[in-house]
Order: structure tokens, then sequence, then C-alpha cells
């Protein structure tokens, strides 16, 4: 009788189990046909595309899941390429008459905003119009939106317009309590993404570089926005000095950053008067998503100008970077540049390039990767929001380098961080250590002690040889005496605006005018441009990730501005030991 319950007990569960996997087949088989169905329907006539500025901007929008067609518009992030062509589609389409911006709490890098911007300009240009609205405008948010016919602003809402800084943080004082020292070997006085480790506030030369890039990108907003809102830079100036955010909303009127004072109940029939449409009559809005998927009039070609998408920390191996962000690996990369290096009808590359660097030797195996693409095809590099350090390296030996005036790039210095933990262990936890050894430096990098006066020469001198080579790389790819190179590295950031004084860049300028440029070195008149690789599909991120990934989103929302922190106290020990990058965290604001 026990046997009978526990087998008719496994059948009920069998069957529950069969009943819920066919239930979930069953609803994802039918909204994959709704959102089939969706992607390949029109834009709706006399439809007002609406941009929602919340969230932050990723390089690439993802395939998106069927399950999105149940949400609410609510994404907290937008897909700059996704974006891109849809502003390029939006100014062609008869069907869509305005872009509706909708501010809120939005953060990008400034290349990536400057970007967007130039394409809502365009739109703008074409002789339709744009207008904006916004409870509260993050001064990214209002970067944007500045371009609009009319900003509108919530009777009680706020501009931040309170020019720009950079909070790095440093956990020196914690690693010190905790008996931890950062055994620290680098080349390059400007190279501060070590200084969090070691010291309590930016050395002199971090101070310098950093008030240099963040000007340039602060002087390049200002001009920008004075342009559209007819200001001077001057006033400007002096209006982020007044700390804007905390002003009644009338002064912003008065000071002509935003043109009415209205709730959106106002700004909706405002909208509606533009369209001449009745007041019962509805607003048609479209996305960036829907336009993106109209369809595209140009004419398909076999020649192609192939996209590739290298954006992320750089890499040996999956896993070292945030659980939820892209990272440039080595195997995944190289094997993808090989497939475009061997198809025919790919006659030219642009890489599209947004990182921050990473490890030195992942960085040096693109490179090569690069340069054998190179040889058979015209690489042109597109740099995004950052093109530091191993992002600088793995772009050097293009034919050519197109930056956006705000790209973050150069850095161009190698760095090996090792955390010496013998106190925590030996003095705090009370562990003792020995040693066998056969030869002198067979343990080198044991645990429990800090390196010696011998194992720390070698490993500055391991150091030193990384950066001659580095320094090496950029020279034969610019074109440059190594020395001259040498003067301009350090690792030292530069804007793209800088980085074109000096040489590391050919031409400001964004992803399109790399793809043309491309086609030209290809001698292409007509050509196709494809997108690489592949968005990964919906439902591997439900496979691949799951829980961590809800568990990563939880303890990214609780930390927020500090999660960045803890994910790389959390990582460091598994990166590699030499590093080619940029400080960890930018931390502008």
């Amino acid at each position: 009788m026990k046997e009978f319950f526990k087998y008719v007990l496994a059948t009920i569960v069998g069957i529950i189990l069969t009943s819920i996997i066919f239930t979930v087949i069953t609803i994802v088989s039918v909204a994959g046909m709704v959102a089939s169905e969706g992607a390949t329907s029109s834009v709706p006539k006399n439809a007002v595309l609406r941009l929602k500025l919340q969230g932050e901007v990723v390089d690439r929008a993802g395939e998106g899941s069927p399950f999105d067609i149940f949400s609410q518009g609510e994404d907290l992030t937008i897909g700059l390429d996704q974006a891109l062509d849809a502003l390029k589609k939006a100014t062609k389409n008869d069907r869509v008459k305005g872009i509706y911006l909708e501010a809120g709490s939005f953060g990008a890098y400034p290349a990536d905003l400057q970007e967007l911007r130039r394409a809502l300009v365009e739109f703008k240009e074409s002789g339709k119009w744009i207008v904006a609205y916004g409870d509260n405008y993050s001064r990214a948010a209002y970067y944007l939106c500045s371009v609009a016919d009319e900003v509108y602003l919530n009777p009680i809402g706020s501009i931040d317009w309170s020019g720009m800084s950079s909070q790095p943080i440093f956990y020196t004082g914690l690693m010190k309590k905790l008996g931890v020292k950062m055994q620290v070997f680098k080349v390059g006085t400007y190279k501060s993404a070590v200084e969090p480790f070691i010291n309590t506030e930016m050395s002199d030369a971090n101070r310098e570089q950093v008030m240099s890039y963040l000007s340039s990108i602060w002087n390049n907003m200002l001009k920008d926005v004075a342009k559209s809102r007819k200001l001077e830079v001057d006033a400007l100036n002096a209006l982020a000095d007044t700390t804007t955010i905390l002003c009644e909303a009338k002064s912003y009127v008065e000071n002509k950053l935003a043109d009415k004072l209205a709730y959106l109940s106002d700004v909706k029939e405002a909208l509606k008067q533009r369209l001449e449409l009745g007041e019962d009559d509805d607003l048609s809005f479209t996305t960036l998503a829907d336009v993106a998927a109209s369809d595209d009039l140009g004419k398909k070609v076999d020649d192609e100008v192939a996209v590739y998408y290298a954006y992320g920390e750089i890499n040996d191996s999956q896993g070292l970077g945030f659980s939820q962000e892209h990272q440039i690996t080595t195997k995944a990369t190289i094997t993808d540049l090989q497939k475009l290096r061997k198809d025919k009808d790919v006659k030219a590359v642009v890489i599209r390039v947004n990182s921050p660097g990473g490890s030195a030797f992942a960085s040096e195996q693109i490179w090569h990767e690069i340069q054998l693409l190179r040889a058979e095809k015209p690489v042109v590099i597109s740099m995004g929001g950052l093109a530091a350090s191993g992002g600088y390296y793995i772009s050097c030996g293009a034919n050519k380098i197109f930056a956006e005036p705000m790209t973050l790039t150069g850095s161009i210095g190698i760095f090996g961080m090792i955390p010496d933990a013998s106190e925590l262990l030996t003095q705090k936890l009370g562990l003792s250590f020995d040693v066998v050894k056969t030869n002198a430096m067979s343990d080198f990098g044991a645990t429990g002690r800090p390196f010696n006066a011998n194992e720390a020469a070698k490993m500055q001198n391991y150091i030193n040889n990384g950066y001659e080579l580095f320094t090496g790389r950029v020279a034969g790819g610019r074109g440059m005496a190594q020395d001259s190179v040498k003067a301009i590295a350090e690792g030292r950031v530069w804007t793209g605006e800088q980085a074109l004084k000096i040489g590391l860049v050919d031409e400001l300028g964004n992803l399109d005018d790399a793809i043309k440029a491309a086609s030209e070195l290809a001698e292409l008149k007509d050509y196709t441009v494809g997108n690489y690789p592949s968005p990964e599909p919906w439902y591997m991120s439900m496979l691949d990730k799951g829980k961590n990934d809800y568990l990563e989103g939880q303890i990214r929302a609780a930390l927020g501005e500090y999660y960045p922190a803890f994910a790389l106290v959390r990582r460091i020990g598994k990166m590699n030991s030499v590093q080619a990058r940029m400080p960890f965290d930018p931390n502008i604001k």
C-alpha cells in the first residue's frame, strides 16, 4: 500500500509539472506570434515617436522577449543602436510627424548623449518638430531635450544644470581595517586606476587630467545647449553656478532653460494641436522599437560594410565583469573577427568600440586579430562613450579612427595589482604558513606573505615590458615615433576633441561617418550595412542567468551608485593581474 501511494503521488506531481511546462510554452508561443505581428506592422499614420528618457543608454538593444508586449513600455535601458536607427528612419518616414521627449532620471556616457543629440538635430532639420516635457530633468536628459522646439516643465519641477563633477571612492581605509594591502606596479604618471587602493584622495596628476577632460566635455555641452536655446555660453555657465536644481520652476522659464510651465495633460493637448486633432481624438504614439522595425527602403546589395560591436570590459574569459554587463572576451571576439575576415561579401569592417579596457593580455590578442583582418580588408574604428586603455589598444592599429568630441580615450598605460592579505590571514585570523621549495622563485605569489624585493622588481619589469609593447603598438598604428607616443601616454585620459589634436584619432564623427569612411576605403559605391554579432536570443538570458540576474538586479537597485564599488571588490581577485584600463569607475556626475 505504501508503494502504491508513492507511485500515485509521483504521477500527480508529474501531471502538474507537465501542465505547468505546457502552459508556459503556450504563453510563450502566443506572445511570440503577437510580438512577431507587431514587429512587421507599419507605424500608424499621424504618429508621434515617444522617447522616454529614463534609465541608461546601452550600446545595443537586445532581441527582446515575447513577454515584453505585456509590459507598459517602462524599459530602463535605451539601446543606442536601435535609437539611432529609429531616429534615422523617423526622419524619412512620412507617418512620423514629430518626436515627444519625456524626461526623467536618465544617464549615459557624454559621447553617447552627443551622438543621440546629433540624430535629434538632424530629425528637426528635416522640418519636423520635437517637443519635450519633464517633471524633473537630469543634466543628461536636459542636454538632449534642449534641442526641442518647445521645452515644457512641470510647475513644481526642476532642471539639473549644475555642471559636472567626478567623485571617486577610495578603499584604502577599509582595506587597512581588514588587514589587506594592495601591491601595485604601474607605468604612467596619470594611470589612476590604482589610486582607490593605495590613496585616500586624488593625486595631483589625476586631479589635473580629470579637470581637463571634464572641462572639455562640459564646454561641448555648453556650446550645444547655447546654440539650441539661443543663449550665450557665459550665461549658461553662470546659471550652473547658481545650483539650478534648487530654483523655483518659474526661474527656468525666466532664464530661458524652459519655454513654458505645464502639466502633462497640458502638453498632450499641445501635441494634439500640432497634429490638428480634435478634442476627442487620441494621440498615436509609436516607439523606438516599432520605428526601428519598420521597413528599410534602402536597396540590398551583396557588398557589405560590417559593423562589429565591441563593448564592455576586456577580459580573458566570460564571467569577470558585472554579471549583467556585456564583455569583450578573447575567444568570442577573435572567432567573430575571423568570420568577418573570411566572409567574401564583407568588404570593410567598422569596429564600434565602447570599453574602459581590461586585461592587457586579452587586448594584445584582439589587437593581433584586428591586424590580420586589416591585412585583407579596411578596418575603421568608431569610438563610443569610452575607448580607453585596452579599448584604445585594440583600436590603435586600424586604418582610421573616429571619435565623438566627448569620447573618453587614451589612457595608454599598464598596471598590475595584487592583494597582500598576510596581515588579515596571520594576525587577524591566526593562520600560519610554511614552505618547502626547490628553487628561489618556486613560491612566487604565495599566499600568506607579500612580495620580496626581488619578486617586486621582476613584477615591475614585467609591467615595464608591457608598457613598451603597448606604446609600440600605438606608434606603429598611428605612424608616430614611440617617444612621441610616450609623451602623450603616461596613462592619461583624453577626450576625443583633445585626442584629435595630439594624433590619437583621425577625425571627429559618429558611427555613420565611420561607415562612410570604410566604404570609401573599400571603394564601394553601393553597399549594405550589417551588424555583428547577432544579439543574444531573449530565452538565452533566461536559461543562462535566471536567478543570478534577479539577485544581481536587486543588489544593484539597493546599492544604487555604490553598486560598481561593491561589484569591483567582489571580483577583483579573479581579474588578470596585469591590466590596461582606465579608472574602474570614472564616476562622472
